[in-house]
């Protein structure tokens, strides 16, 4: 892997600056969330079946539908791994973790880049691609591609593996193939949840590809915390408190949109539907001085397809938002 492959907005949140580079829902886990995972036996060895069971019931799946991994990385490595595919194709920008665990699996990856403002282009994936991996809604775009769009890149042979790490940003969830019978569905509860150092993911899939996912697993893959937190974040009142934050991330995304347009010099991608926007600005590596104004946002270069002009910003509350909208129109002077 590269060094730009490896680069996740974590190593540009340093400590001490407000951070906006990292797409983790601020304030969380909720407390009744956190009370639950400390009361976690700890002791025992991990048994999946409740686990399996809610994160089933929660997308309309039956239990040999579901795999539970140690968050969306693990995923991406053992489709690498297990499935080994021979004409792979990436479409970026988007998450670098998919080409990094298909080149760590010795595969030629093809790369197709979609230009400003990102909307996804079937006709530029080739007929003999035998896996298709894209993000939806895209981090770092922010895009959100439409269920049927991504449904005719189906074919004969084929794979279609979706990154839907950021699919509860969107209000009830329209787009979200993680019902389909023939995608592959990849899920975390880290965004949502605060639960990055859980690593808690899962895929949603045909059968017989998910049961050539889990041989390619030691024993014992998820932990107990993990395994818990499926469970508690899959019933109906973990969904809808899910579905009121993605309502209010929805208006405040908005607000923020507005703000960052109206700076000279700066450009959003529009119809952003996650939890982050994506900006270009006319002044490269803006990032660093933000630094100094107690700022940090994910740095756009290390995105295939993006240049030193463009940064993710996280949404956040709106004054944090609006504090942060000052601080890059002073950057700009």
């Amino acid at each position: 892997m590269t060094d730009a492959m490896g680069h996740h907005g974590d190593l540009d949140a340093i400590p001490g600056l407000v951070d906006l580079a990292v797409n983790v829902r601020a304030d969380t886990p909720p407390n009744w969330l956190a009370q639950r995972l400390r009361g976690v036996d700890l002791a025992p060895y991990p048994h999946q079946d409740a686990a399996v069971k809610a994160i089933a019931e929660r997308h309309g799946r039956s239990p040999d539908e579901v795999l539970l991994t140690a968050g969306a990385t693990e995923a991406f490595v053992l489709i690498a791994r297990a499935l080994t595919p021979t004409r792979p194709v990436v479409i970026h920008p988007q998450f670098t973790e998919p080409e990094a665990a298909l080149r760590a699996a010795g595969v030629d990856v093809l790369r197709v880049i979609l230009p400003p403002p990102f909307v996804f282009d079937v006709d530029a994936v080739p007929l003999d691609a035998d896996l298709v991996v894209l993000g939806n809604p895209t981090n770092p775009t922010s895009v959100l591609h439409p269920r049927e769009v991504i449904r005719s890149l189906l074919r004969p042979g084929r794979l279609v593996v979706v990154d839907e790490a950021f699919a509860d940003c969107v209000p009830g969830e329209p787009e979200s193939l993680a019902a389909d019978p023939d995608v592959l569905a990849v899920r975390s509860l880290t965004k949502t949840w605060g639960l990055a150092g859980v690593r808690a993911g899962y895929v949603l899939g045909p059968a017989e590809v998910i049961d050539r996912l889990r041989r390619a697993q030691p024993h014992w893959p998820v932990n107990s915390l993990a395994l818990e937190a499926c469970v508690a974040c899959s019933t109906p009142a973990a969904v809808a408190e899910a579905r009121a934050w993605a309502e209010r991330l929805s208006a405040d995304r908005a607000d923020l949109a507005v703000c960052l347009g109206g700076l000279p010099g700066v450009a959003v991608v529009d119809n952003a539907r996650a939890s982050f926007l994506l900006v270009r600005s006319d002044i490269p590596r803006i990032w660093e001085p933000l630094r100094e104004r107690g700022f940090a946002v994910r740095r756009g270069d290390t995105f295939p397809g993006l240049d030193a002009h463009w940064f993710r910003v996280a949404v956040r509350d709106r004054a944090t938002s609006a504090d942060f909208v000052r601080a890059l129109e002073e950057t700009l002077r």
